[in-house]
């Protein structure tokens, strides 16, 4: 599941300084998405105040739902997707080749890097959904990288007392992701069972946010139920998590990313410039983003930019 708002707001991103441990709940927002049939997503970033937890720029949770997805391909660039089903199958088709079916406890990670188009389409007759997806900003040293696509089927598992955490990106005490990170971050998937009091290590240095997904959290000291990011900031060495009941959520951190960025539709970038022309290149079809197979030349035409420039702001 991509950005595909028929009219996508202006997201400037602009990075803030270290705010220190903080817990300040942002809601999420239900936005209804055409490429996809009768599905709306909840949107948790970027939110106005919070664009960013560190090259986190983008989670969507999608579900459970019964629905057929046919997304048709769709353009990134300046950034990786992190797609991790709860729920059903998605099969991913994209233009360096992959064409594969990632199912729950796999991860799928496109780097789309100065561009790459890919689609999505559900398997089974409408089947039931459940999925995050997110997207990671690329530093600007490393925005223009050749596209590329990576399926883990198995990945590490962090526990502590009960608490099993699934690492998707990244590292959670010794438990270290095969998937390729280009900045210091960590994504974890966490099952707590009820009952459960434990800590979690953390870097001091990152900054963090939990979405709770199923059931009821109390994370440091405040009560997380499903739907709401609970953002953390930084300055901990540890969280801890207690179960009210029987709960999943994602996990979240990195290095306050230092970068100012514009996002777009399904692009990140720096600058108005930079997001205007990676739009022109995909509507006249330029070999930056590469083709496909087996949509016959179907693709989602991008939106119309709004009339401003697009241009980075800081946190709220």
């Amino acid at each position: 599941m991509s950005n595909l708002e028929a009219k996508p707001t202006v997201t400037p991103c602009r990075s803030a300084a270290n705010p220190g441990p903080v817990t300040e709940f942002f809601p999420s927002r239900a936005v209804p998405l055409g490429g996809i049939r009768a599905v709306t997503v909840d949107r948790v970033l970027p939110q106005r105040g919070l664009p960013t937890v560190g090259a986190w720029c983008f989670l969507d949770q999608f579900g459970p739902q019964h629905a057929d997805m046919r997304v048709l391909p769709h353009p990134h660039v300046g950034l990786q997707t992190v797609t991790w089903p709860l729920r059903g199958e998605i099969r991913h088709r994209d233009s360096v080749g992959s064409d594969v079916v990632v199912r729950p406890g796999q991860l799928n990670l496109m780097t789309a890097g100065r561009g790459i188009a890919h689609s999505e389409f559900s398997l089974g007759d409408t089947p039931l959904l459940h999925a995050v997806q997110l997207w990671v900003a690329l530093p600007a040293e490393r925005a223009d990288i050749e596209p590329s696509f990576e399926q883990h089927l198995t990945l590490p598992v962090f526990t502590v007392d009960n608490l099993r955490a699934t690492v998707l990106m990244g590292a959670l005490g010794d438990a270290v992701s095969p998937a390729t990170a280009h900045t210091p971050l960590v994504g974890a998937d966490l099952k707590v069972p009820a009952g459960t009091v434990t800590a979690l290590p953390l870097r001091r240095d990152f900054e963090y946010a939990v979405l709770v997904i199923e059931g009821e959290l109390e994370i440091a000291g405040v009560r997380a139920a499903a739907g709401p990011l609970l953002y953390l900031g930084t300055g901990r060495d540890e969280l801890t998590v207690g179960a009210v009941q029987d709960a999943r959520a994602v996990l979240l951190g990195g290095e306050p990313f230092p970068d100012d960025l514009v996002m777009w539709w399904n692009f990140v970038g720096r600058d108005h410039d930079e997001i205007a022309r990676a739009r022109a290149d995909w509507e006249n079809r330029d070999a930056r983003f590469g083709a496909v197979a087996g949509h016959d030349g179907l693709r989602i035409p991008a939106p119309e930019l709004p009339n401003v420039r697009l241009t980075p702001r800081r946190r709220g």
